[in-house]
């Protein structure tokens, strides 16, 4: 998908950071692709006891990825479960919630700003707060959002102030138009994979939609932490085929080579079904697990890495010095644990404070 340019553009942008239990440093390279369309988020103190990362990987335009880089860790921390401590709930829902965002007009308002923002030469990650310059302040989306017209028109009819609505309608219709959206919009065709870690304390959960990889290195061997959606996959084309659409070349539909990803709304409208069980689903597969003595490091990535090297190579290279030349959009983000995150203190060391 996408056209290619004559030499690879090879400028990259990196970034660092780190706090008391771990470093990173990410990199990513538009390569042979016409545009970049990868994105990132990395925040090693998201809050006071929890490090981001996540790697996007987009398809169709850059704006999805963009999309999610800006806003999924903000939707974590603003879901209830998250508050509660439930960090596999809020994740889900995070990225659930990123299609129901973009289908709504702030959503598209905010799409068509990122579709048309002017490239920079890598294109990666502008849009994202260096590490942990993260707002603390959510971003605001009206209570009045819809996922289709159909509700916002129901909404119109039984509200008791019909005109008022009409007019804030019309308003928004014209704004759209001008942005070049139209009001029969059902959400972008563009899309992007999400593949995210979280470190809380010394637990590590994993949410994985679509085929970028999060590897852990535990002593020198790599351990897979996330799998790739392809529409072959029995799981994936059993769902695929009861939603009503088709495996074709390791393709749905012939044409998107990945089962789950953000985004890709002409492949989410089967209104019988929920989000979970589209054709193409956002829902992602979570691992959980705490973290121990033996992990080193962690590899996020989006598949222009993965289709240069495997898992195991991705570690050993990493260990010394990673050089590849592939074809794709490519992102990186190495997370390295300074020391063990599972080490309790003793009976005669009884911390001050709780651990951040």
């Amino acid at each position: 998908m996408g056209v290619y340019l004559s030499t690879p553009s090879t400028e990259k942008v990196s970034e660092d950071g780190e706090n008391d239990n771990l470093r990173y440093g990410l990199s990513s390279m538009q390569g042979w692709r016409a545009t970049m369309e990868d994105a990132h988020a990395a925040f090693s103190n998201l809050d006071g006891s929890t490090s981001f990362f996540g790697v996007y990987d987009g398809h169709g335009g850059k704006e999805v990825s963009k999309f999610c880089a800006k806003f999924l860790h903000k939707q974590v921390l603003e879901h209830e479960a998250y508050a509660a401590g439930d960090l596999g709930t809020s994740v889900r829902k995070a990225f659930l919630r990123m299609d129901q965002m973009m289908c709504g007009r702030t959503g598209q308002k905010e799409l068509a700003l990122l579709r048309g923002k002017e490239d920079k030469p890598s294109g990666s990650g502008e849009n994202v707060p260096k590490n942990d310059e993260v707002n603390r302040q959510t971003d605001c989306w009206p209570s009045d959002e819809f996922n289709n017209q159909a509700e916002l028109k129901l909404k119109i009819i039984i509200s008791i102030v019909d005109i008022a609505c009409l007019v804030t309608l019309h308003h928004d219709s014209i704004e759209l138009t001008v942005m070049g959206i139209h009001s029969d919009y059902q959400g972008p065709s563009a899309g992007s994979t999400a593949c995210v870690a979280i470190i809380q304390n010394n637990q590590l959960l994993v949410a994985n939609a679509g085929d970028s990889r999060c590897v852990m290195s535990r002593k020198g061997q790599a351990h897979d932490l996330s799998k790739d959606h392809k529409p072959d996959i029995a799981l994936e084309k059993r769902r695929i085929l009861e939603a009503g659409g088709y495996v074709q070349y390791g393709r749905v539909n012939g044409s998107l080579n990945l089962a789950r990803a953000i985004g890709d709304m002409e492949m989410k409208q089967n209104r019988s079904l929920p989000a979970e069980k589209q054709i193409v689903t956002a829902d992602p597969d979570i691992v959980t697990l705490e973290l121990s003595e033996d992990d080193e490091f962690l590899i996020i990535a989006c598949d222009g890495i993965w289709d240069c090297m495997s898992s195991q190579q991705a570690v050993d290279f990493v260990k010394e010095q990673l050089k590849t030349e592939g074809c794709d959009n490519m992102t990186m983000i190495l997370v390295q644990f300074k020391k063990p995150l599972d080490t309790k203190p003793s009976s005669k060391e009884q911390p001050e404070s709780s651990v951040q």
